[in-house]
């Protein structure tokens, strides 16, 4: 026996990740509960283990991955360590290679559409953290996976039971699926140090603990924004299927981003409903592309609602502005006043009561909705009034504008001006 086999021989699972080596030909093993139950650890190493005994090309992939360093990298870097297999395999910066041919590469999904299909021939694609995975990731990963017999294994806490990894994995498991819950109790390896933590939430607060550590769903997301708004909703039958209706003009309310996203929400007044028909976000998109995305809905628009900081003008627009812009391509505009963002969020829970969402098209932008939440603050552990800044709050801000859009006081309105324009240099453009 060599070294290296003599390493994997030594190597010990909980029972319950026994699923991970068989039965053969599963294209989803699924693992997921709350903190403690080895299971990216678990999967680290049994991938390891397999990529040892044959050569196994592995995509490990998250959602949101602006470097290396928001991946696995540094945990399968960590286990070759711990189980004596430097010898077998070269760790670089940006990837793990076997002296079998045995590759780990590492990609974010958001918005790395043309990136994720270019990883052909992948044998096992690993998702963790995979309760930010959005429905339209997921609808690009699965079929790009598509080497014979290859397979998807999937790793996270859940947290709604309305997320789309959630209702696609376990609500509903695809055919040819393993679906395994694994806790703390479930790792015999479980240390001390984080039975006094979970047990410290627990006698404090019993339903985070359930969460945290139990691998519950969520009713609301601690310190959600919408959180009443949106069971409301959801209880009153108005998240459903809500049809563009040709006869009334669609308005547009804008947030804008470059590297954060710009974020969308198409909107009709029909008699005294807010109906919300579609949601879009995109990063790394100049305006001219976005407005050209726009007119493939195949949508009748009124006004395109623009925050504040869309009447900056920029160098590398040429001195044009985003309003510039967006009026030369013909479309009328108005600028939204700015507020103070507690103003603006009581806007937006005024009209909650009137609006209509449509499931499908505004998914994302109903996930934002859901995890709109406070900061805490890290020396009181305390909820503060400032919303957290992350990739759910763009959807939510140019949710927030269309209550100032629709309480709006009267405005000098924008004629369009329909004007020719070069191509800009800049996302403005």
């Amino acid at each position: 026996m060599s070294e290296v086999q003599a390493a994997i021989a030594q190597v010990q699972f909980p029972s319950k990740l026994e699923c991970l080596f068989k039965p053969e030909s599963i294209r989803y093993r699924v693992l997921f509960g709350g903190r403690g139950g080895a299971k990216s650890w678990g999967v680290a190493r049994a991938l390891l283990i397999k990529a040892v005994q044959s050569p196994l090309r592995v995509l490990c992939a998250r959602e949101f991955q602006t470097s290396i360093k928001d991946s696995v990298h540094k945990l399968l870097s960590d286990q070759i360590t711990a189980m004596g297999l430097d010898t077998f395999f070269e760790v670089t910066q940006a990837q793990i290679r076997g002296k079998n041919g045995s590759e780990f590469n590492f990609v974010g999904l958001k918005n790395n559409v043309a990136n994720v299909k270019s990883y052909e021939g992948v044998d096992v694609c690993w998702v963790e953290e995979a309760q930010t995975v959005s429905r339209h990731s997921w609808n690009v990963l699965i079929p790009t996976i598509r080497k014979e017999k290859s397979e998807i294994w999937i790793t996270f806490n859940p947290e709604l039971e309305t997320d789309e990894t959630y209702q696609r994995f376990v609500a509903n498991p695809p055919a040819n699926s393993i679906v395994q819950k694994i806790n703390w109790s479930d790792n015999p390896w479980f240390p001390d140090t984080l039975k006094e933590e979970k047990d410290s939430l627990k006698s404090r607060d019993i339903s985070a603990y359930n969460t945290v550590w139990e691998g519950m769903c969520r009713l609301t997301i601690d310190g959600a924004i919408f959180a009443r708004e949106m069971q409301a909703a959801e209880a009153d039958g108005r998240i459903t299927k809500v049809p563009y209706d040709p006869v009334k003009p669609v308005h547009a309310v804008f947030d804008l981003g470059w590297a954060d996203m710009t974020a969308i929400w198409f909107v009709q007044f029909i008699g005294m409903e807010t109906r919300l028909i579609r949601y879009y976000e995109v990063n790394q998109t100049t305006m001219t592309e976005i407005l050209a995305k726009m007119q493939t809905f195949g949508y009748v628009y009124d006004t395109l609602w623009l925050p504040h900081d869309a009447q900056n003008k920029t160098l590398a627009s040429q001195g044009r502005s985003i309003e510039d812009i967006v009026r030369a391509s013909g479309y009328k505009t108005r600028i939204l006043e700015r507020v103070p963002v507690v103003d603006s969020i009581n806007a937006a829970r005024t009209m909650f009561r009137s609006c209509y969402f449509d499931r499908e098209n505004c998914h994302e932008g109903l996930q934002c909705l859901r995890h709109y939440r406070y900061e805490v603050d890290p020396e009181t552990n305390q909820f503060s009034r400032t919303p957290l800044h992350d990739h759910y709050s763009h959807g939510a801000d140019a949710f927030r504008y269309i209550g100032l859009m629709i309480n709006e006081p009267r405005q000098r309105r924008v004629k369009p001006t329909p004007q020719a324009y070069g191509q800009a240099h800049s996302w403005m453009g």
